[in-house]
C-alpha cells in the first residue's frame, strides 16, 4: 500500500513522455501518490514541440491551495515553469505551505531544441524559487547558464559548476553529465552544502530514445525523499530506476522516443536488484 505523496508542478506533454505524464508516471514506479499542478500545456511529439499555452497564474494558485489543503505532499518535483508571473506563484506557495523536500529542475530548453522557458524568467527562477530548493538538478547546459561558466566540458568542471552554484544558492547541486563526449559511462555529481561531494558513474545504455530522462530522474528523486531517504540514497536509487527505465528499449515514435516508466512498478526496496544499484562514491 502506498503511505507518502509527492507533488509536480510542471508542465503537460501532449505524447505521455515528459513533464506532468513522465513525472506521475515514475512517481507511482517508485512507490508514491503523485499529485500535479500544470503550469502549461504543450502541444509536442516526440519530434519536436508545436506549440505552448500557458495556464493563468490565478489557475497555478488555486491547483496548488487545493492540493496542499487536502493531501499534503511530502515532496516536490518543480519542472517548467515558463514564466516570471507562474514562478512567482509557485515561490509564494511553496513558502506559505512550508514545502519540504524540493526538488527544482530547472527546464530550459527540451531535447528536441524548443525553448520551454521565458528568457526573462530565469532572473526570476534563479532569485525566487532555486533558493527555495533543496535540490537543483542541472543538466550541462543549463549548468553553464545557472553558474555563469563559459564551458563545462570535464569532471573538474562539473565539480567547479556544481561547487558555484551550491555556493549561490545555498542547497545541493545534482549536475548531470549526460551531455559531455563519453564513450561507455556517465557521471554526475551532487554537491552538497557541507561542502561534500559524491560522483555517480554508471554505464551508457544504448538507446537513443531519451524523451524526458531529466523530468523523469528529478521526480524519481522527489519520490525517494517523499519515502525518508537522505539525499545521496535517494539519488542513487533514482539513478538505478532511470537506467532501467531506459534499458527496457522502448521505441515509439519517429523522434527522441519516451522510455518505459513502469519498470519498476511495485517499488519495494526487496524487488530491487541491489547489485544494479548505483553506489555514490563520497570525496570530501
Amino acid at each position: 500500500m502506498i503511505k507518502h505523496t509527492a507533488l509536480s508542478i510542471a508542465g503537460s506533454d501532449s505524447s505521455g513522455g515528459a513533464g506532468i505524464q513522465a513525472d506521475l508516471k515514475a512517481m507511482l514506479s517508485c512507490g508514491v501518490f503523485g499529485m500535479s499542478a500544470i503550469t502549461a500545456i504543450t502541444a509536442q511529439n516526440t519530434t519536436g514541440v508545436k506549440s505552448i499555452m500557458q495556464v493563468t497564474p490565478s489557475m497555478l494558485s488555486d491547483q496548488l491551495d487545493m492540493i496542499f489543503t487536502d493531501i499534503y505532499p511530502e515532496a516536490i518535483k518543480v519542472g517548467m515553469t515558463f514564466n516570471s508571473e507562474l514562478i512567482e506563484v509557485i515561490a509564494d506557495k511553496l513558502t506559505t505551505y512550508k514545502a519540504q523536500n524540493i526538488v527544482v529542475d530547472p527546464v530550459m530548453v527540451a531535447t528536441s531544441g524548443a525553448r520551454l522557458i521565458d528568457e526573462k524568467a530565469v532572473d526570476s527562477l534563479c532569485s525566487l524559487l532555486i533558493p527555495k530548493a533543496d535540490l537543483i538538478t542541472p543538466n550541462i547546459p543549463e549548468a553553464m547558464i545557472l553558474s555563469g561558466l563559459d564551458h563545462i566540458s570535464n569532471e573538474d568542471e562539473m565539480l567547479n559548476a556544481a561547487r558555484i552554484m551550491g555556493e549561490k544558492y545555498g542547497c545541493c547541486v545534482l549536475v548531470k553529465g549526460g551531455h559531455m563526449n563519453a564513450s561507455n559511462a556517465s557521471a554526475d555529481i551532487l554537491y552538497k552544502s557541507d561542502n561534500s561531494y559524491f560522483w555517480y558513474t554508471s554505464p551508457r545504455i544504448d538507446n537513443p530514445n531519451t524523451h524526458g530522462t531529466g523530468c523523469t530522474l528529478s521526480s524519481a528523486i522527489a519520490s525517494y525523499l517523499a519515502r525518508g531517504e537522505k539525499m545521496e540514497e535517494a539519488i542513487s536509487k533514482a539513478k538505478n530506476y532511470l537506467s532501467k527505465a531506459i534499458a527496457q528499449g522502448l521505441n515509439l515514435g519517429h523522434g527522441s522516443g519516451p522510455l518505459w516508466h513502469m519498470v519498476s512498478s511495485s517499488s519495494d526496496e526487496k524487488d530491487l536488484d541491489k547489485k544494479d544499484i548505483y553506489l555514490p562514491s563520497y570525496i570530501s
